[in-house]
């Protein structure tokens, strides 16, 4: 039986195909290719899975509880859901906090209830460090108190873990849910620092920073995140684990192995620090070494290295992505 990815046509989803269909697995993706980034990345990720052996895709928004239903009903059965269709980006969400909470919620919830209508046995949810708010102590343990989330994402986001928890609760599915840590690498989202930073530098732009740039990040690469992801697949009960690379960076770190990368020095626009920002995120990992024998394996300095070779092998139409 197939493994339904959502979101396959972004940044983690086309990886995390990409990895499944390497090992021999039959996989069904939809993604409803919004614009909440430029859509030029998803449709070149697709077209990177685009005959595939093993893969098929449908155009399909995880709102759309009436087409889910459909697609479940015509696939008859899945061995596992992993949902990472999402809306992200903690900044955009305040301005419109009602895309978030549909699709991070109310489509986590018609996942759910289709995966008990048809006995699904496996559901894997994609959540964020985000959930940890501004005060938690790093690292951040899983059991850390997560009910002050500093965004409306954060808040979805921690609403769909919870719902996650109660369908465990109630029906004994096996549920997983992963706490990504800013996740980075070759055809990243153009809305995060590392593909911006890239991009500015390399066409002479400015470097936009909010706060003074000593905030620090667990950069964390998305071939680490995939095979964490997918090793889960194994896992029964209900886990919540951080994927993240136990090695936070610091910002003025992040700009400076840019600029010795493209060999160009970065003309700073500071700007205020952000509501919605933390100072710093470190992802405790014990729990996904013991439960998924999962060790991150690409250091910063070799992943930033591969997104700049992925960048300018794309630059000709790379240099026009979108990235506000």
């Amino acid at each position: 039986m197939p493994v339904l990815v959502t979101g396959s046509a972004g940044f983690i989803g086309a990886k995390v195909t990409e990895m499944l269909l390497d090992q021999g697995q039959t996989v069904v993706g939809i993604d409803n290719l919004n614009d909440a980034y430029d859509v030029q990345l998803k449709h070149w990720r697709l077209r990177q899975l685009d005959g595939r052996v093993g893969f098929s895709f449908e155009r399909l928004d995880i709102t759309d509880r009436e087409r889910l239903t459909r697609l479940f009903a015509r696939e008859n059965a899945f061995d596992a859901i992993i949902n990472l269709a999402a809306r992200a980006g903690v900044r955009q969400s305040v301005e419109d906090p009602w895309t978030y909470f549909e699709t991070n919620v109310m489509g986590t919830l018609n996942l759910l209830e289709l995966c008990r209508q048809h006995g699904v046995p496996k559901f894997l949810q994609a959540s964020s460090s985000s959930v940890y708010g501004a005060s938690t102590a790093v690292p951040f343990q899983e059991d850390a108190d997560t009910s002050h989330p500093i965004s409306p994402y954060a808040a979805s986001k921690q609403a769909a873990e919870t719902l996650c928890y109660t369908y465990h609760h109630l029906y004994g599915m096996d549920i997983t849910v992963f706490r990504y840590f800013t996740v980075y690498g070759p055809a990243g989202r153009p809305d995060m620092s590392p593909f911006r930073f890239v991009q500015w530098l390399s066409e002479g732009q400015p470097l936009l920073v909010y706060g003074d740039g000593t905030q620090s990040r667990d950069f964390t690469y998305v071939d680490d995140i995939a095979r964490g992801t997918i090793a889960a697949l194994g896992l029964t009960g209900h886990h919540v684990l951080n994927l993240g690379s136990d090695h936070p960076i610091v910002l003025t770190e992040v700009i400076a192995q840019f600029e010795q990368l493209l060999g160009k020095t970065a003309t700073l626009d500071r700007r205020p620090p952000q509501s919605t920002d933390v100072p710093s995120t470190w992802a405790d990992i014990t729990q996904a070494r013991a439960l998924l024998n999962w060790q991150p394996q690409t250091a910063f300095a070799e992943g930033a290295a591969r997104l700049v070779d992925w960048y300018l092998a794309n630059r000709s139409w790379a240099r026009g992505l979108k990235t506000a």
